[in-house]
């Protein structure tokens, strides 16, 4: 089992920036691939990105590509979102995922384990 929570979302206006945390216990942290989902209401859950687990392996949604960054510190089991440019369309509530050895990492049935989810709300 590995155990993830999510932090650092909120209220920003268009234009400002956040950057989200996921604190990850339990099994080996570095062995997974680490991903962010969001979900806006009434929409189906979203691929933003994933990390490998050496962190050289990166891929980004195409509705945040040059305005978000994923990163993430394996001695401190965390994986993080960098959030700049955002827009009213990036509202949502943001999960963080965890998958060993994913075939498409883009696909969220390929995780196994999520967060519970930070609010992002993002104001015109």
């Amino acid at each position: 089992q590995i155990q993830l929570v999510e932090s650092g979302g909120g209220l920003v206006q268009a234009g400002g920036s956040l950057r989200l945390s996921c604190v990850a216990s339990g099994r080996t942290f570095r062995a997974y691939v680490m991903a962010w989902f969001r979900q806006a209401p009434g929409r189906e859950r979203e691929f933003v990105g994933s990390i490998a687990w050496s962190g050289l392996n990166r891929y980004l949604g195409d509705s945040v590509k040059g305005r978000f960054t994923i990163s993430r510190d394996n001695a401190k089991n965390t994986v993080y979102l960098q959030m700049n440019s955002l827009q009213p369309e990036d509202t949502a509530v943001y999960y963080c995922a965890a998958a060993n050895s994913p075939y498409d990492w883009t696909r969220r049935d390929e995780y196994d384990y999520w967060g519970q989810g930070t609010q992002v709300t993002v104001s015109s």
